[in-house]
Order: structure tokens, then C-alpha cells, then sequence
């Protein structure tokens, strides 16, 4: 099993993420849609969506939503906010969506750059590329490498809810390993994280060789402008040639 599906899957990962900022997420989505404008006759698909939180509140605006993520316990959990247009599935984000379906796709919260090589980045954007509809757009939010690699914190500890979280975090062969040791029910375990460093050339060419144009990049849940040292975020918005 790859280390997503592990780890992803786990109810560990969801308590020590578990401070996710519900309302920045909000914040985000609501920036995007006023800079995109999609109607509600429009699909959009939130493409590994965890337990749903965008997918959701973008249902709440009226739209309709697909969403999907390798983890079927966070997919259990999505469905019980199902309507008619709201739906789950679990799905590896590699594999062939429905073509010509979309008008809007979603990729949020570092949900890229898992793999082991930049074939199967390319897989699974060049599969998104044919899910949209002609003109379709492409949302990826990915974290800043630069910003990212220039702050890491080697180690830490984090308390939540009683569990003590000890995290690694290093750097090899391009990719960000976050290796997470903590003790549960008398019982040690041990998940990693790991992200490749893709920075905004890497994107450029992937996003190129799959069939898109870069529309603009915004550094901030804001849509603030890009700066490579002090941007936290590397959102970019994507057409479908």
C-alpha cells in the first residue's frame, strides 16, 4: 500500500490536522468564485477532497459538485451530506475521469505531488484535462516550495487531544519527507508524508505538456500577486487548450 492510502485513510491523520481552519477554507473558496464567476449550471469536481470541507460549502452557494479522494473512510464520512447536487467517490486521482464533464476542476490544500516521479504528476493532470469541457479551468493550490523549503522546521512536537505528535521534517531527492511518531493505546506508531518539491516552473512545463495555459498565479488564500520568497501558497489557474 502506498503511503497515501495508509496514512490518509487514518483517523490519526484527521486529528492532527484536525485544526484546519474551516473559515480560511471559506475565505478561499469565496475569493475564487468571485474571481471565476462559475454559474450554477456548471460542474465543478473537487479532486482529492479529503472529508469534503470545500466541496461542501461550495454545494452551500448552489452549486453542483462532484468530489473525490483515495480514502474511503473520509468518503463514508462526506456522504452523509449528499444531495442531488452534491456527490462522493473514491477515486485515485491518476486514473481516467468521465471526459468532457467538467466545467470547473479543483485540486486545493497540497492535494498534488505525492507520486514518485513526474510521470505520474503528468497522468494524472493529463486525466483532468480530459475531464473538462472545452475551455474548462483548473485550479491547482499548492503549497510554496521556495517559501516552504526556506522555513522548514526540522523538528517538532504537537499535543493533540492527548496524542503527542513528535515530526521530522527533511528534504531529499527533491522531495519534503514529514516522518510522525506518536504512541496510541500503548501501541508506537510511525506514517510519512511525503511531498515532491515542485516549484513554479515544474508547473509550467507539467501544465503545458498536459494540454493547459497558465490564465494567473496567486500567492495567498487572498488572491494576492505571487512572490516566490514570501508567498506561502502557489495557486495557479489553468485553461484547458
Amino acid at each position: 500500500m502506498t503511503w497515501f492510502a495508509d496514512w490518509f485513510n487514518s483517523p490519526f491523520y484527521h486529528k492532527l490536522y484536525k485544526n484546519r481552519d474551516e473559515s480560511e477554507a471559506q475565505y478561499f473558496i469565496d475569493n475564487l468564485v468571485a474571481f471565476l464567476k462559475p454559474n450554477s449550471k456548471q460542474k465543478i469536481l473537487d479532486l482529492a477532497c479529503g472529508k469534503g470541507r470545500h466541496a461542501i460549502y461550495l454545494n452551500t452557494k448552489g452549486f453542483d459538485v462532484e468530489a473525490c479522494d483515495l480514502a474511503p473512510d473520509s468518503i463514508a464520512f462526506a456522504k452523509k451530506y449528499e444531495n442531488e447536487k452534491l456527490h462522493f467517490f473514491v477515486h485515485d486521482m491518476r486514473d481516467n475521469l468521465t471526459e468532457n464533464k467538467y466545467d470547473l476542476v479543483l485540486n486545493l490544500f497540497t492535494s498534488f505531488g505525492y507520486f514518485e516521479n513526474l510521470d505520474e504528476n503528468l497522468k494524472t493532470l493529463k486525466s483532468v484535462n480530459q475531464s473538462l469541457k472545452k475551455n474548462g479551468k483548473l485550479v491547482i493550490d499548492f503549497f510554496n516550495t521556495d517559501f516552504v523549503l526556506q522555513n522548514l522546521i526540522p523538528k517538532e512536537q504537537k499535543i493533540i487531544d492527548g496524542t503527542i505528535f513528535n515530526i521530522t521534517k527533511s528534504v531529499k531527492n527533491n522531495i519534503i519527507f514529514k516522518e510522525i511518531n506518536f504512541e496510541s493505546e500503548n501501541k508506537n506508531h510511525e506514517f510519512i508524508e511525503q511531498v515532491q518539491a515542485l516549484k513554479k516552473s515544474d508547473f509550467e512545463f507539467l501544465l503545458a505538456q498536459s494540454g493547459f495555459k497558465i490564465e494567473t498565479i496567486f500567492g495567498n488564500y487572498k488572491l494576492e500577486k505571487y512572490d516566490a520568497q514570501t508567498s506561502e501558497r502557489l495557486i495557479i489557474v489553468a485553461t484547458k487548450i
